[in-house]
């Protein structure tokens, strides 16, 4: 059986740790290891105090060896490197760094930081800090799409108009529909979360049907009208033009900026529009350009913060809950601000296109 590694604490210097710790002003991980020591010192279990901080066990002994070898000192330093041990040149870390980017290793996708460690002879540890320095993430890939739409500035330049300057007498409104949300009930109950243990769902789930979520936001007071339907064809998307122009205030134009979704441009939809073009005016967004609908950023929120964690028994329950959140977030909920404007956006995308980093 292993033998217990206790503090050999002092009085004077658990006077002085007490003392860093009282005056606030300590890194995080500093504060873990003195809390540590004097933890043990009381007589706390190792597993306790590891739980606690969220550590391993060894993680203690190592920290009580520390101050027996080195006092208070050792508990608020790093280790420098070992005597004789040659710090890492700038050529290394700069053939790391193109490595990184210009090559992929043999068989990989990308590469690791053990790889990178074996390719260049020098520690994981090293390699992760360059890497972190750099701001480089090899094992993290993101997609992307450039519009097509030959009138890409022109629709740019009209949507991100409206936000930064909208007419007189208008309301702007984000509208879009999210499809096919399923009420999925999960096979158990889903079990609460505590110390260093999230929440947690089983992966299997029944499906209890589906709906779909037509939302429109308003950009000036972040208010949501919506309404869920069954599907999502021209006929529902119609009924919810028709509830804007009834629940919209009277006399003010009603500008919506709404994506290319076949639906938006059908026969009965544009003779509405037309029947009614006192009162709609319709701003697309351009093709593969979803970002510029801010209704999508509030269709995160609700998902992230309602949908996507619950349990659902039924379709019902599920259109309950969205009203709910609406009304919730009428109450409470703030506009989204849009703040780059059209030829910031531009000449982003065009350093991307020519793959210089923003």
């Amino acid at each position: 059986m292993k033998k217990e590694v206790l503090p050999q604490l002092k009085d004077r210097d658990k006077k002085i740790m007490e003392n860093i710790l009282a005056a606030g002003k300590i890194e995080h991980k500093f504060a873990v290891r003195i809390q540590t020591v004097l933890h043990r010192a009381d007589g706390k279990p190792t597993n306790s105090i590891a739980e606690f901080f969220g550590i391993i066990p060894s993680t203690v002994s190592n920290y009580v060896k520390r101050y027996n070898s080195g006092g208070v000192e050792a508990l608020i330093r790093d280790k420098t490197r070992k005597p004789g041990k040659e710090p890492i040149s700038a050529e290394k870390k700069t053939e790391l760094i193109k490595i990184v980017c210009t090559e992929k290793p043999k068989a990989a996708t990308h590469w690791s930081v053990r790889s990178l460690a074996k390719r260049l002879g020098i520690g994981k540890s090293s390699v992760n800090t360059i890497l972190r320095e750099n701001g480089l993430k090899p094992h993290i890939s993101q997609k992307f799409g450039f519009s097509t739409d030959k009138q890409f500035e022109e629709k740019l330049k009209d949507v991100v108009g409206l936000y930064m300057n909208p007419p007189d007498n208008a309301i702007i409104l984000c509208v879009d529909e999210k499809s096919q949300i399923q009420a999925l009930e999960r096979s158990q109950p889903i079990l609460p979360m505590f110390r260093n243990v999230p929440e947690r769902q089983t992966a299997d789930y029944h499906r209890n049907g589906t709906t779909t979520l037509f939302a429109a936001l308003d950009v000036l007071t972040g208010k949501v009208i919506g309404d869920c339907k069954d599907r999502h064809t021209a006929k529902e998307y119609l009924s919810f033009l028709k509830k804007l122009n009834r629940e919209c205030e009277k006399g003010r134009v009603l500008h919506i900026i709404a994506d290319n979704y076949s639906t938006h441009k059908t026969k009965e939809v544009k003779e509405y529009l037309e029947k009614h073009k006192d009162r709609f005016v319709t701003h697309f967004i351009p093709t593969h350009s979803s970002w510029l609908n801010l209704v999508e950023r509030w269709f995160a929120e609700i998902t992230n913060k309602r949908i996507r964690r619950e349990s659902w028994s039924s379709v019902a329950e599920l259109i309950d809950a969205i009203k709910i959140f609406i009304k919730d977030w009428n109450k409470t909920g703030k506009p989204f601000i849009w703040k780059k404007t059209a030829d910031n956006i531009l000449t982003t995308i065009e350093k991307l296109k020519t793959g210089y980093a923003i």
